[in-house]
């Protein structure tokens, strides 16, 4: 069967069809996968382990951290713009998503083959500790674990916009929300079972199984490499390993339907130009703009709680320390019911209003949040926060699909994530002046819920701008 194409010329229009039917399941499952295999990364390594085992384990400082993710965050500022400028004239998506996922495993794998030989091995749960538990960590190995923590994470991030930008190939406009959906699902799955899967290389347990076989795990260290050791140190090859098994399927079923047929001198002189002929290009589709800096508030506003929310349950609710990885699993299981509802919701009344459906909930919720009484109103709250989650990454990738033509998905996607890790840097330091300028006056159950209402005074101005978005929306008839 042959791809049916719009005309892909200068004068196609925002939401124009790229295809007239779905693609084959195999490649849309296995598009899909990747949101599966992506956020085991994001989960495991973002999130859980690696600031605990350079702050807590191996006494580094959370500067240290910070400047990992700072680096990363302003190369992608600086970079995937332009790369998407580039990718949009030859029209080819997956060799970017191809190529970055691969340098995103090799050097999640190199922290962990650094972490196993050539640093002592201490912390929590380690098997054999070494005597040097005064161990600091500074000079070569710090250098080595950062600057692979920096390629891990800005490659992990480098992909994304490549891998958004090859759904109007997958599927057509009528249909966006429901694919977007199934990778968001599969994403929140991934992530619960990205942590499932991941523990007992850190402490040889499961959640309510316990403790497993000593000869089961001793096989299990075996075959996964620079894992023997157990601790937060043993997890990152297997994250790696993880996230390169569940991403083949893109490299193999995957490809790029509409490739330049005329071989073109990639215009790299052009390409850095178009970073900011971009914003001012935006004015040509009416509300791009306003949508993009919509995102920036939200996901800023969405970045900056979740990021503190274990430090919230701790510090302000009162729950105990150690509860990170049972909190981040309860949020993520109503978010895999969520991201299906949205993902029909979407293709029902539209990405705009499902958007501020959404972001609606979010202010109530985060509102809740502040008045939550006690630890079980706490625990209401979040989960409820974890079944809207999704419902913003659903509904963003078919909105901005709505405003621009398809071919230009590239470097407009790559925008978004420039905002996205401007967001990042910002979100995190308002909170922050929020937090520690109020503890010592009010303390920290007033500051942190003053933090919590910085964020919800975000996604009100998110909602604002949000209504002026055009909706180019029209119901499907069938």
């Amino acid at each position: 069967m042959t791809d049916t194409a719009a005309d892909l010329g200068e004068s196609e229009a925002p939401g124009l069809p790229l295809v007239n039917a779905m693609a084959p399941a195999r490649e849309r499952w296995s598009w899909a996968l990747y949101d599966f295999a992506n956020t085991i990364f994001s989960m495991n390594i973002a999130t859980l382990y690696f600031a605990v085992w350079m702050v807590s384990d191996l006494r580094g400082s959370n500067t240290d951290v910070a400047l990992g993710n700072g680096i990363a965050s302003i190369l992608v500022m600086i970079s995937i713009p332009v790369l998407g400028a580039i990718s949009d004239v030859t029209r080819r998506r997956k060799p970017w998503v191809v190529g970055f996922t691969l340098v995103a495993v090799v050097s999640t794998a190199a922290i962990g083959a650094v972490g196993q030989h050539f640093i002592p091995h201490i912390g929590e749960s380690v098997l054999n500790p070494s005597p040097a538990s005064n161990y600091v960590i500074s000079g070569l190995p710090l250098f080595f674990v950062i600057a692979a923590f920096v390629a891990a994470n800005y490659a992990y991030q480098g992909a994304l916009p490549f891998y958004n930008a090859m759904m109007p190939e997958l599927a057509p406009p009528d249909k966006w929300g429901q694919l977007s959906g199934l990778g968001a699902l599969l994403g929140y799955v991934g992530s619960i079972l990205g942590v499932l899967m991941i523990k007992p290389f850190f402490d040889g347990t499961l959640p309510l199984i316990g403790a497993l076989p000593t000869g089961f795990m001793h096989t299990l260290r075996t075959i996964f490499p620079f894992a023997h050791s157990g601790g937060r140190v043993a997890t990152f090859a297997p994250t790696a390993l993880l996230y390169l098994l569940f991403s083949i399927p893109l490299f193999i079923f995957c490809r790029d339907r509409f490739p330049s047929r005329v071989r073109q001198v990639i215009p790299w002189k052009k390409a850095f130009h178009d970073v900011a002929n971009t914003i001012r290009e935006s004015r040509k589709y009416p509300g791009t703009l306003r949508f993009i800096i919509a995102s920036f508030v939200y996901q800023d506003a969405m970045g900056t709680i979740i990021s503190f929310m274990a430090l919230y349950a701790v510090i302000a609710m009162g729950f105990k320390e150690g509860t990170e990885t049972t909190l981040f699993v309860v949020l993520t299981i109503p978010a895999v019911f969520g991201a299906w509802v949205w993902g029909r919701l979407t293709d029902r009344i539209g990405p705009k209003h499902t958007l501020m459906v959404v972001i609606g909930a979010w202010i109530v919720l985060l509102i809740a949040m502040i008045l939550a009484p006690s630890r079980q109103a706490f625990w209401v709250v979040g989960a409820m926060i974890g079944f809207i989650y999704g419902g913003v990454n659903v509904a963003e990738r078919p909105m901005l699909l709505r405003l621009i033509p398809d071919e230009e998905a590239g470097r407009f996607f790559g925008l978004m994530v420039l905002s996205a890790r401007a967001a990042a840097i910002v979100g995190p330091l308002v909170w922050a002046f929020a937090v520690d300028g109020l503890t010592p006056k009010f303390g920290t159950g007033i500051a942190y819920r003053a933090g919590v209402g910085t964020v919800a005074i975000a996604m009100c101005v998110a909602l604002l701008i949000l209504r002026g978005v055009p909706e180019n929306f029209q119901p499907h008839a069938g």
